[in-house]
C-alpha cells in the first residue's frame, strides 16, 4: 500500500519538501477557509490533485489515525536512503558527520520524534533496521510532524555490522547506554559520529554495544531512573551540537 500522510504539519512539511512524491491529496469536504484552505491552495499551486471527502471517508483513508481534516497519498513507499551513500555523504559534508543509528527501536512514535530531533539539530540522517523495527509509517510521519520528508533514513539488515562499516569510512560510535563508563558530556562529539540508541526494552544488543567505540550515559539527578529512546536521543544530538557550536 502506498504511503499515507496524516495531519496538517506533516503534509504541509510534505508539500514544501517533496510535493512531486504526493499523488493524491483528500480534504475534509468543509475545507473552505482556515489551515485546511490553505493547504488546498498551496496543493494547487504545486499542481497536487485534490479531492474533498466526508469525516467517514477520511476516516477510512486514515484507517483509525488521527488526521485532523487531511489525508495524503504518496506516489509510492517511503523513499529509504541507501546506507552506504548516507556515510559517504555525512563524511564528506560541510562540518563533522552526525547520524542516528536506532537499535531494534519498535515504537513508530519513538521512530517520529528521533527524525525530528535529528533533522531539527542537523544530523546527516538516521539508520534503522528492516527486521523487528518501526518502519517508516503513517503514524511515525505523522509523529514526526513531517520531518520524514527532509530526513535521509536508511536501513540494514545487520546493525553491527552497519556501525563497523562506519567504524572503517571514519566515524566514532558513541552508544547510549544507563551505565556507561563516561557521561555524554565527556565524550567527543565533535569528530563525525553515530549516535547510537537502543530500544524501548532492552536497549543495546551485545553486538551493537561491541562495534561502539565508547559508551556514554546520561545523568539523571531526578527519581526517574532512566530516558525513553526518542529523548535520550535528543538529548545526545543537543549535545553534539553544543560540543561543536563551543569550538
Amino acid at each position: 500500500m502506498r504511503r499515507r500522510i496524516l495531519g496538517v504539519r506533516a503534509v504541509q512539511e510534505a508539500l514544501a519538501a517533496r510535493a512531486s512524491s504526493i499523488a493524491v491529496l483528500y480534504l475534509h469536504e468543509e475545507a473552505a477557509s482556515g489551515t485546511l484552505r490553505a493547504i488546498h491552495v498551496d496543493a494547487k499551486n504545486r499542481a497536487v490533485p485534490v479531492e474533498l471527502k466526508s469525516s467517514a471517508e477520511l476516516d477510512a483513508l486514515a484507517e483509525g489515525d488521527r488526521h485532523q481534516g487531511v489525508v495524503a497519498l504518496g506516489a509510492d513507499d517511503y523513499a529509504y536512503a541507501n546506507y552506504e551513500q548516507l556515510l559517504d555523504a555525512a563524511i564528506a559534508g560541510p562540518g563533522a558527520g552526525l547520524i542516528v543509528a536506532l537499535d531494534e527501536v519498535t515504537d513508530p512514535h519513538n521512530l517520529g520524534a528521533i527524525v525530528r530531533s535529528s533533522v531539527a539539530f542537523g544530523a546527516h540522517g538516521v539508520v534503522t533496521m528492516k527486521d523487528r523495527a518501526a518502519p517508516v509509517t503513517a503514524a511515525a510521519v505523522r509523529a514526526s510532524a513531517g520531518a520524514t520528508e527532509h530526513a535521509s533514513i536508511a536501513r540494514v539488515t545487520n546493525l553491527a555490522r552497519a556501525l563497523e562499516a562506519a567504524r572503517r569510512a571514519g566515524f566514532a560510535t558513541v552508544g547510549l547506554a544507563a551505565e556507561g563508563e563516561q557521561e555524554l558530556r565527556d565524550v567527543d562529539l565533535t569528530r563525525p559520529t553515530v549516535l547510537v540508541v537502543g530500544s524501548e526494552g532492552r536497549g543495546l544488543r551485545r553486538l551493537v554495544r561491541a562495534q561502539c567505540d565508547a559508551l556514554a550515559r546520561i545523568p539523571i539527578p531526578g527519581a526517574i531512573a532512566s530516558l525513553n529512546a526518542s529523548v535520550a536521543a535528543s538529548v545526545a544530538l543537543y549535545e553534539a551540537v553544543r560540543q561543536r557550536t563551543a569550538r
